[in-house]
């Protein structure tokens, strides 16, 4: 990526940035060991299974479930859903294509379960197969809602952000989106932020911010969080990419650009679990980022 564009991009995040603000700083603790079930409203549950996450809906003709996680854990939550209802499992939905959350729908498929995804997910089931990844029953493409007696599941796509085929999760009677992935609660970005656009995350997280919610449940860490949180996400890239972004276009070396910017963000974001060992690898992710449009 050239000088200009660097500074035009560094500027377009500045004034997106505008009239946000900032989060709280603290530490949070992350959960993951063991397994829990959450009501976070009427029927509606966040399962973790070690440190991922999922959602669950509970409806009058049976439930919907999403990212089974793995088949150990789509065992343990099959069962922590008999513990709340005899209804049977209508519905498998993948929140996006990573095998990470998505392994082990087997078992609800076995009682029937038909699987969802976006369609933009078939490219990499495909290229990518792994024996305990279902491939889903059916597709979407764009949005969708998704409903099962007196419940609507809204599946909202909002285009490139971490891989291609990401979808948020609301209930129409809670507002509580499930969002995965985008941001964790008090955390770091991945060392080298793997299958993320960086300028798509950022605008993804500005549109999750203007839409009206308090709480969300997210893939990993804490059962509820604040929107400020996920704020706190969107300001630490914007801040990653520009103090990355100004020392390329100043000529700093490239091996005293990771510390440097590690250094210049401690203040602000020095809280979050793990910064100062995967910091200096967001800093290289960007630097490939402007150097290779990746």
């Amino acid at each position: 990526m050239t000088r200009s564009a660097r500074l035009l991009l560094t500027l377009m995040l500045v004034v997106l940035a505008a009239g946000t603000t900032a989060a709280a700083r603290e530490t949070l603790p992350v959960p993951v060991t063991g397994h829990e079930v959450t009501r976070i409203g009427p029927g509606y549950y966040t399962f973790r299974y070690t440190g991922t996450r999922n959602i669950f809906l509970i409806t009058d003709d049976g439930v919907i479930v999403t990212d089974p996680i793995s088949p150990e854990a789509a065992g343990v939550m099959r069962r922590e859903i008999a513990r709340l209802t005899d209804l049977p499992v209508k519905y498998v939905v993948y929140s996006h294509d990573h095998w990470d959350h998505i392994l082990g729908a087997a078992i609800f498929v076995d009682e029937g379960a038909q699987v969802i995804s976006h369609e933009n997910c078939l490219a990499s089931f495909y290229d990518m197969p792994h024996p305990d990844l279902v491939r889903p029953d059916w597709t979407f493409s764009g949005d969708y809602d998704l409903s099962l007696g007196e419940r609507t599941l809204h599946l909202r796509y909002l285009g490139r952000n971490h891989g291609n085929c990401l979808v948020i999760m609301t209930p129409d009677h809670v507002n509580v989106p499930f969002i995965v992935d985008l941001a964790t609660p008090g955390g770091m970005p991945l060392p080298m932020i793997p299958d993320y656009s960086l300028h798509n995350w950022v605008r993804t997280l500005l549109i999750l911010e203007s839409w009206d919610w308090e709480y969300s449940v997210n893939g990993h860490g804490i059962a509820l969080a604040p929107k400020a949180l996920l704020a706190e996400r969107r300001r630490y890239l914007q801040a990653l990419i520009g103090e990355t972004g100004r020392r390329l276009d100043a000529g700093v070396a490239m091996d005293e650009i990771p510390a440097q910017v590690r250094d210049a963000l401690r203040e602000d974001f020095g809280h979050l679990r793990n910064f100062e060992a995967w910091a200096p690898y967001n800093v290289q992710r960007v630097i490939t980022y402007f150097g290779m449009g990746w």
